[in-house]
């Protein structure tokens, strides 16, 4: 019975976190999907050249802001080939408060195809893939998807789901 039960939680775990997803951010540090367990982790596909990329910026930047310390976070992935100095300002430029990782566009995603930009996946706390959202998106929108996600009526705080 013990076996059986531990084989169920050592699967169970496995199959949670199926999607790897791994980049250093602008300051040198690897950003693990998997260490964000137990949040919400908004993955932002964008580029320095894009127009609804920047103009979404400010709305990612409060939403990161409003949740970190309690169940969300954002990671803006620099979806081109961009020098690092010239990204590193534009990111300070932007007062950009959120992890930027770099990424090559010919690398592929582990959550498939980038097929325009900006380009947002909610990744659950669970680790699966709640919601992926092509264009502009808000601060309202971002909740509106995790509510959803968790099943929380509007006007109710947000709390990680079970």
């Amino acid at each position: 019975m013990f076996l059986a039960l531990l084989l169920a939680s050592v699967l169970a775990s496995a199959t949670a976190w199926a999607v790897e997803f791994s980049l250093k951010d602008t300051q040198g540090k690897t950003m693990n999907l998997a260490d964000a367990r137990g949040k919400f982790v908004v993955v932002n596909f964008w580029a320095t050249w894009c127009p609804p990329c920047r103009e979404e910026i400010p709305e990612l930047i409060r939403f990161h802001d409003t949740h970190q310390a309690k169940d969300a976070v954002v990671w803006g992935v620099s979806y081109e080939k961009v020098d690092s100095a010239r990204l590193a300002k534009f990111v300070d430029e932007q007062m950009i408060s959120y992890p930027v990782l770099p990424m090559n566009p010919g690398q592929p995603s582990p959550f498939g195809a980038i097929r325009g930009l900006p380009t947002t996946v909610l990744v659950a706390p669970d680790g699966s893939v709640a919601r992926t959202h092509l264009g502009g998106i808000t601060h309202e929108m971002i909740e509106r998807y995790m509510r959803e996600w968790c099943q929380t009526p509007a006007g109710k705080e947000i709390k990680v789901c079970r």
